[in-house]
């Protein structure tokens, strides 16, 4: 959890078979009126997980370094599965799982309602009823997943082909996603001595998703998980007679009439195709080609009914039809040399060229007010007026970037081992003076173990002493950025400035210190690793309001002096408590202590952390400045209330803002142990993260008590001393702040091995798996490792919940076996 930009990306880059992902997924975006926008897609939605042999996390300087710009915050090397030599067989799984709430917001129920009106004297507000509307709209989920590989070939020719479906239930109802996956790969070998290898990878996939109103920063009004914990439970959800109890001209949106009159459909079609031909021009010499095309296309449908009491939408309806394109197009060449120069040194060497395009483009069409409920509106765009309808188109600039590398490594003797790549990468994304990008990095590495003092130890198995400096580059920002731009306006209305080209603006670079240590004591008994890290980013990238004559532009600068500096300790420590026949039993402890500040910055204001709800327009909640860790929250502090009720802050009547906490955890803790019996093998993996705050934007500006009467409240509210005034404003203060530290159960699987069975079956294996069994934490929100996107004009926030999807409890049980 690192990280090292405050406006480009941070997410790491993953690599499949060696073909870097774009990141992005062709889902068309879509604000609806009021409701705000949906959050991102996994990069990997289309990977099945049936297909994936393994996985290497990248993330010390010197392996990060060979993917240049693309691998500024860590590489995932992402490996899938291929044929072997040997009779064709079948691999077959299934699982079925299900999948409920697992945690709640405390919120009064009809009771506890009735009590808080008569602690305040209010009386009216009780309505008579009794209604769980947060449970009405949840559901226990069923997930179901199938899969089946055919593979098989010989030492020239292996292949594998696999087919996935999977058909998972979310736990809000009326969600949904319904994936189809096709693998097929091969590898060949040709000529008479073999020195031609062709081998090729095809992912093929279809997804369809059904969406639910539930957004990074809708108002008060427009969430559904917002409006089911606002819902007064006095008030029944339905009407005597059966029908959803509507309210016309309110602003109370009742839940199920939400989940039932909004849809929201996204198909997604994607294709990766991967070739490569080998040469083997002498020994030890190789020279390989690649080529890799990646397609994906979407469409997206969406409608909100005319009943549904959405100011500007309630007696209308609104409908939306769009769709997106994108396409990654990568060449690779690669040649590489490995030969034992003496008996003792061996020299790798590997020199390469790669070139990557990256295209996106879409169009939509919205339409409010429509004369007929019986059809869906986004197949009928045209009944509504012309003047309320909206067409929008956009194609990104083109993205490239072109890449020369090397690496070049020795080994001696197994004991000292060296190695130094360098990379240039040439970016469309940056100025005309500025387009490459020069990236060195190197790594020594002493495996103690092979010196002749420790070759005979009885204690010391392994003792490898490493470290590693470099450099990466970050170019995750909008392609065209250092160009001037302009975008047409709607309705035949001329065009606009809304970007100042910048012909300087130039990488964004990260150097990076790692040193680290090895080892395994007591004949295997203990093992593990500890690693130190500091990693510095320089020439940050941003994008500010550009000064006239360029009104409402923005112009992306790098910022002068201004470092992010992360730094850390990582260690890894496991122990094999029982080593015996028919039992083994290993326990892993991984932590992580961690630093972030950002320093010598002397421009204007950073503001991100956007606070959302009634009353909170233009409220933030986090600012990025000089001398404090990214995302440092920063907003009034809160001292309590007075004896009247209301809230008092420090400053005063002025109640200056002030630095109050810091979002980023020091410390990410993750414990596993897998004892071993027999057959039957137990896993259990728990992750944790300490030292941090979260701000709890659902209980600010949500279920403030001045929803009583009307709306709902926190729980918590009730037991304040003194007591809360009604009148009490909402305000965004260090009141919402909370502890984040949490420990989370994330993983229990009990597996047993069958073994063969019979003649036929081979390797049968049933499991039983429980993930998210529980969390300890004093976080009130739904879930301590909020994900919530708070940005504002595009600067990444973290560590804000507002009204998230609920993270759910799933049971799993399933079978593998051969054929």
């Amino acid at each position: 959890m690192v990280t090292s930009s405050i406006r480009s990306g941070n997410n790491p880059l993953f690599v499949v078979d060696g073909i870097p992902l774009d990141g992005r997924l062709a889902r068309p975006g879509f604000s609806p009126a009021g409701l705000g926008v949906t959050p991102e897609s996994n990069p990997l939605y289309f990977f099945n997980s049936a297909d994936i042999a393994g996985m290497e996390v990248l993330k010390d300087a010197s392996a990060t370094a060979i993917y240049g710009s693309r691998g500024a915050n860590g590489v995932i090397m992402i490996t899938t599965k291929q044929g072997s030599s040997g009779a064709a067989k079948v691999d077959v799984s299934s699982s079925v799982a299900v999948s409920s709430v697992a945690r709640k917001f405390d919120i009064l129920d009809a009771s506890g309602y009735r009590a808080a009106l008569k602690s305040y004297n209010i009386t009216s507000g009780d309505l008579g009823g009794n209604a769980d509307a947060l449970s009405e709209i949840l559901r226990t989920a069923v997930t179901q997943n199938y899969n089946v590989g055919i593979s098989g070939g010989s030492e020239n020719g292996k292949y594998r082909i696999s087919l996935g479906y999977l058909g998972q239930q979310g736990i809000v109802d009326k969600t949904d996603m319904k994936r189809f996956t096709v693998n097929a790969n091969g590898q060949y070998k040709f000529l008479r001595n073999r020195r031609l290898s062709l081998d090729f990878n095809v992912f093929a996939g279809q997804a369809k998703e059904n969406i639910a109103p539930i957004t990074n920063n809708a108002g008060f009004q427009g969430n559904l998980i917002g409006m089911a914990l606002q819902w007064n439970p006095t008030q029944n959800l339905y009407n005597s007679n059966g029908s959803l109890n509507i309210i016309p001209g309110s602003t109370i949106v009742n839940p199920l009439a939400m989940q039932r009159g909004y849809t929201d459909i996204s198909n997604i079609s994607s294709i990766m195709g991967i070739a490569g031909v080998g040469y083997k021009i002498a020994d030890g010499l190789d020279y390989r080609f690649n080529v890799s095309l990646n397609r994906q296309t979407g469409i997206r449908q969406s409608e909100m009914k005319r009943y549904i009491t959405i100011v500007g939408v309630e007696g209308l309806g609104q409908g939306y039809q769009g769709n997106t394109q994108m396409s990654t197009t990568v060449l690779q060449h690669t040649l590489s040399y490995n030969k034992d120069l003496t008996k003792k040194l061996n020299m790798n060497a590997l020199l390469g060229y790669e070139y990557q395009d990256f295209k996106f483009s879409g169009a939509g069409t919205s339409a409010l007010g429509f004369t007929n409920d019986d059809v869906p509106f986004y197949n009928i765009l045209q009944n509504a007026p012309a003047s309320n309808r909206a067409i929008s188109s956009f194609e990104d600039p083109d993205a490239s970037l072109q890449s020369y590398f090397g690496r070049i490594g020795f080994n001696y003797d197994d004991r000292f081992i060296i190695s130094g790549t360098l990379r240039a990468d040439g970016s469309s994304r940056f100025g005309a003076n500025n387009k490459y990008g020069y990236f060195p990095s190197g790594s020594v590495a002493w495996n103690i173990t092979n010196e002749k003092f420790l070759k005979n130890s009885s204690s010391i198995q392994n003792l490898r002493l490493r470290a590693s400096y470099g450099l990466t580059g970050n170019q995750a920002f909008p392609a065209g950025s250092a160009q001037t731009q302009y975008s047409y306006l709607p309705n035949a209305g001329g065009i606009q400035l809304t970007i100042w080209g910048n012909d300087n603006l130039k990488w964004e670079t990260t150097k990076q210190l790692n040193i680290g240590l090895d080892f395994t004591l007591a004949k295997g008994r203990v093992f593990g690793n500890i690693d130190y890290f500091n990693r510095v980013t320089s020439d940050v990238l941003f994008s500010f309001t550009a000064i006239q004559p360029a009104p409402g532009a923005v112009i992306w600068q790098n910022i002068k002096d201004a470092t992010i500096t992360n730094s850390g300790l990582e260690v890894s420590l496991g122990t094999n408590i029982i080593r015996k026949k028919d039992l083994n039993w290993n326990f892993t402890v991984n932590a992580a202590f961690l630093k972030n500040v950002f320093d010598n910055y002397s421009g204007p204001p950073i503001l991100t952390g956007e606070i959302s709800g009634q009353g909170l327009t233009g409220a933030f909640a986090q600012r990025i400045d000089n001398g404090q860790p990214l995302n440092a929250f920063y907003t009034r502090r809160f001292l309590g209330l007075d004896k009247d009720g209301l809230g008092t802050y420090a400053g005063g009547s002025l109640e200056t803002p002030e630095f109050v906490g810091d979002p980023n955890p020091s410390m990410l803790l993750g414990l596993s142990t897998d004892p071993n019996w027999k057959k039957l093998t137990l896993v259990v993996n728990m992750n944790g993260a300490f030292g941090h705050e979260l701000y709890n934007n659902t209980l600010n500006a949500v279920l403030p008590v001045g929803n009583l009467g009307t709306r709902n409240i926190a729980t918590s509210l009730m037991s304040l001393n003194p007591k809360e005034a009604l009148a009490n404003p909402i305000k965004a203060s260090s009141r919402y702040l909370e502890k984040g530290d949490f420990l989370r159960m994330a993983n229990v699987s009990l597996s047993y091995n069958l073994g063969n069975i019979g003649k036929e079956i081979k390797n049968a294996n049933v499991f039983l798996t429980a993930q998210n069994l529980f969390v300890i934490t004093k976080f009130s929100g739904f879930d301590p490792e909020v994900n919530t996107d708070k940005n504002i004009g595009g600067v990444p926030s973290f560590g804000i919940e507002y009204l998230p999807y609920p993270a759910a409890r799933t049971i799993q049980a399933g079978f593998r076996f051969g054929l």
